[in-house]
């Protein structure tokens, strides 16, 4: 599962980065959903400041795990920026949330450009699943304000140097960062 970043500021589930991180999926064979948030596209309903988008995920899982109800395998789930932020509540709900009873655990959260900000719903607690991957030069959200947020956690980030926000000419890097972090 990849969630998009904010739906008001344009995140939609074509994002060049929410793809990036689905096709570091697809290339460890995996199945892979990129659903868009509420009020986007096709999607009913209205931006719910991040408690709907949240059960977005959720329905977007029960969906996922209906039409293919044997799979087996790795679960990972990724976000960037808005949808890094939806990813650690998925991932926080995970252990007792209906839809996940009976599924292997998550095996990653692949947060890029986590969405951090004070005007928003913060994120919740990382798990040990997770892996940070943030811009050095992100103009959107600090490279600082992320390291704050991750310290309490002691949650290490990995930093791609000259990289922004929205990881302009770094795409294939941030790809093979994603595998990397896959794979550990």
């Amino acid at each position: 599962m990849v969630a998009h970043p904010h739906p008001l500021f344009g995140g939609t589930l074509d994002n060049k980065v929410a793809q990036t991180i689905a096709r570091a999926f697809v290339n460890q064979s995996m199945i892979v959903l990129r659903p868009n948030f509420r009020g986007v596209g096709k999607s009913e309903a209205d931006h719910d400041h991040g408690h709907g988008e949240v059960e977005d995920l959720w329905a977007a899982w029960r969906w996922l795990i209906e039409q293919h109800p044997n799979i087996g395998g790795h679960r990972w789930v990724g976000g960037f920026s808005f949808g890094g932020v939806m990813a650690t509540h998925l991932a926080h709900e995970w252990p007792s949330h209906p839809v996940a009873q009976g599924q292997p655990s998550l095996d990653r959260v692949i947060l890029v450009g986590l969405g951090i900000a004070d005007d928003r719903r913060p994120a919740a607690p990382l798990t040990a699943a997770a892996r940070l991957i943030h811009g050095e030069e992100d103009e959107v959200v600090s490279l600082k304000s992320v390291l704050d947020w991750a310290a309490p956690q002691q949650h290490p980030i990995l930093v791609m140097p000259k990289a922004s926000h929205f990881f302009h000419g770094q795409l294939p890097f941030l790809r093979d960062c994603i595998t990397r972090c896959l794979r550990d």
